[in-house]
């Protein structure tokens, strides 16, 4: 038997190609006869289109023109809900929304025509504001306790308002999409994406396709954050119908200003939070209400306000709540899935609450949440028993011990009142992220993943989940290999294809390993029987060749799938939002050092210590750059990134104005993986890929209020709204 590979660190499957720049991205692939697409956007927020002109003096015979009259089924995008048009209609409801599309042999030419087209509009008052009276996408309430009969007993109470911005998934490579009709008429769609089966719903109902009509390729992606969950289903959409339209292959790539204006990003938000606590410091009652800014239409926003207000107490526990969470419409581009889904948002305003109550109490900020947090037994707002996998303790004290707490908080206040060239600051943040979909989610899902095995007997995975940046094929092919006891060189991963794998749902909330992974590994393990049956062995070459080619029976492969089973132990109404939101949690805590200059208020990060409980770190070395790759995305959500809407649109759509973290801007880290096992993941592990995201922000915000004596509200933190704290 060989060594097993769960947590130790083998090369990436992808890495050299990638490294050696050898990886194929969607815009790498030379096409015959390719037209390159172009899409007209609208120039206003909200209005109607009187007429659309076509500049007589362009040859338009040389192009292919597309609009929503052309589309042969549905003009929607299949999400939660159909309300998204792939073009508009006769009316727009957001700037940059599609009214129609444009291919030519060249793209320089695409791009140029589109200046020659002018459309006139009957405009319309847009609504920008959340409390515009805009739809509402998505209204929860979550009830715990008597919170009026807890605020009557509080020693003390505290009120305060939070907000949170935009935030740009800027991504490595755009987003990108070719589309071709074969000639049996199978619309094949080939691009950058972490969904394929959200792709191909979508075509099945803008064609009115059956499934076997409809085939998606994932091509090497680069990168996603969730900007590639839902929106390649329109840029798909877009592609197929001048494809279907010209009877060629088109190829749709954004350059960087049209991704980062036109396609989806976080949700602003804001958050209400009412605290009242006893004279021990604990919790006895909150009152928290959540609006976040859906855009102009729905996407996924009831699902990113679930998971917003599922997280919104922080990892704590309280006898008395109120969560009130709504999404609302505006008319801004609509917003969408972005890392962390949510939960960054109201635990912004959770943990930076905390940090201020623990001086009202007259506490440290980490003793204020030794007292709180979630302990063996605690119950959560919904009614979740706590007790499996927790590690909320460890997390929190593994920090501390690695961040010289106490020491240097005393420090800095002798710093600050020293008046030095800078101000010094200690912050501290814990938090947790639930695995997977919500509830009933995963069983709504329905996941499917294979393992199959050839007549030579060897092995390939059969799922769904890609590859983005984050390690799949190779811990997949992990758990493969350990399940089955084989060297992990003889294992392969599938290209996502919908043609050729099962559908394990889409590659998001923190689901892949935990869940998608445990699917991986029951498959293999029915192969492992089935082989064991059939008198092979993984140790024996021959033996197991004989037995794999008896279990295909003349043919290729035989493949062995699993579907999704909910663990016994969640019981969830989706109705009444109570009981166990999800089979267990991931947990972090973050502590942000740093100092802020007297003279120019800039924010300097010294060093940021971390301890994140991810279950099991399959690759440890993948754990610890999602990890660190997470907290860096977060500080540049905390310090940076600032998207200024200007007309209902992103005013600064570009990397020279939207200043993202480089490297100059990456602090030294200290991090150290936590390892509670969960018994329904894989090998024990959880999820890793959103926890890191949850914890920077209000981290870097506690710590300037040990540094300047007042916490920041807002995010980002940057220099001017330093200088208006301190004035």
């Amino acid at each position: 038997m060989p060594k097993g590979s769960v947590g130790t660190s083998p090369i990436r499957r992808e890495g050299t190609e990638k490294v050696c720049g050898l990886a194929r991205y969607i815009d790498d692939y030379a096409i015959d006869g390719c037209l390159h697409g172009v899409t007209l956007r609208s120039s206003v927020a909200k209005g109607r289109i009187k007429s659309i002109e076509f500049d007589k003096s362009v040859p338009w015979e040389e192009s292919v023109i597309a609009r929503a009259s052309d589309i042969p089924g549905g003009n929607y995008v299949t999400l939660l809900e159909n309300d998204q048009p792939l073009l508009a209609d006769g009316v727009v409801r957001h700037k940059y929304e599609p009214i129609l599309l444009i291919a030519h042999p060249s793209r320089e030419k695409a791009y140029q025509a589109l200046s020659h087209v002018k459309v006139e509009y009957e405009a319309e008052t847009p609504n920008f504001d959340i409390d515009g009276g805009g739809r509402v996408f998505k209204d929860i309430l979550i009830e715990k306790g008597d919170p009026a009969a807890g605020f009557k007993k509080a020693w003390k109470i505290l009120e305060g308002e939070y907000w949170v911005p935009h935030q740009e998934q800027t991504y490595i490579e755009n987003n990108g999409m070719v589309a071709r009709v074969e000639s049996d008429g199978t619309l094949v769609a080939h691009g950058s994406m972490q969904c394929p089966y959200y792709i191909q719903k979508a075509l099945k109902a803008i064609f009115a396709l059956p499934d076997e009509r409809v085939r998606v390729i994932q091509a090497t992606t680069g990168g996603g954050f969730g900007g590639k969950e839902e929106y390649p289903s329109m840029l798909a959409g877009h592609a197929g119908l001048l494809a279907t339209k010209a009877k060629r292959p088109v190829k749709m790539i954004y350059d960087r200003s049209e991704d980062m204006a036109a396609t989806t990003k976080r949700h602003p938000c804001r958050v209400r939070f009412k605290a009242g606590i006893a004279k021990d410091g604990r919790l006895v009652a909150q009152d928290i209400d959540v609006v976040m800014d859906g855009g102009a239409y729905m996407t996924l926003s009831p699902v990113v306000l679930s998971r917003g207000a599922l997280h919104a107490t922080g990892p704590y526990e309280c006898p008395n709540v109120r969560v009130r969470a709504r999404a609302v419409e505006t008319n801004t581009p609509p917003n969408g899935a972005f890392r962390g889904f949510g939960a960054p948002q109201t635990l912004f305003a959770a943990e930076v609450h905390m940090d201020r109550l623990a001086a009202l109490a007259g506490l440290d900020p980490v003793e204020m949440r030794r007292r709180n947090m979630f302990r063996e037994g605690s119950i959560t707002h919904t009614g979740q028993v706590m007790g499996i996998s927790l590690g909320t303790a460890e997390v929190l004290e593994k920090t501390v011990r690695m961040s010289g707490w106490a020491k240097k908080r005393k420090a800095y206040a002798a710093w600050n009142k020293a008046k030095k060239p800078t101000w010094r600051g200690l912050g501290v943040a814990l938090v947790h992220h639930g695995g997977g979909f919500t509830g009933a989610g995963e069983v709504y899902l329905a996941s499917e993943a294979g393992v199959a095995i050839d007549r030579e007997g060897r092995v390939r995975v059969l799922a769904a989940n890609t590859e983005i940046g984050q390690g799949t094929n190779t811990i997949f092919a992990q758990i493969a290999a350990d399940t089955l006891g084989l060297p992990l060189e003889r294992v392969d991963v599938a290209v996502p294809d919908t043609h050729v794998v099962p559908n394990s749902g889409p590659t998001v909330a923190s689901r892949t390993c935990m869940v998608v992974g445990g699917l991986v590994h029951r498959a293999a393990g029915r192969l492992k029987d089935a082989v064991l049956a059939a008198g092979g062995s993984f140790t024996d070459a021959k033996k197991l060749k004989a037995a794999a080619a008896a279990l295909c029976e003349g043919k290729p492969e035989r493949v062995f799938i699993a579907k999704y089973e909910q663990p016994d132990w969640v019981k969830w109404d989706d109705k009444a939002y109570k009981g166990d939101a999800y089979g267990c949690f991931s947990y972090g805590c973050a502590i942000a050092d740093l100092e802020i200059d007297r003279s120019t208020y800039e924010v300097r990060l010294r060093e940021v210590f971390t301890a994140q409980d991810i279950g099991k770190a399959v690759h440890p070395l993948f754990a610890e750059g999602q990890i660190i790759g997470g907290v860096v995305q977060g500080l540049g959500y905390a310090l940076l990134e600032n998207v200024v809407m200007k007309d209902g649109g992103m005013a600064n759509a570009s990397l020279t104005n939207y200043i993202i973290p480089t490297s100059a801007d990456t602090p030294p880290f200290k991090v150290a993986i936590v390892e509670k096992p969960y018994k329904g993941g894989p090998f024990g592990a959880k999820g890793v890929g959103e926890l890191p995201m949850d914890s920077p922000g209000p981290a870097v915000c506690n710590a300037v209020a040990q540094a300047i004596g007042k916490w920041p509200a807002k995010l980002p933190v940057l220099p001017e709204h330093v200088l208006e704290l301190v004035s």
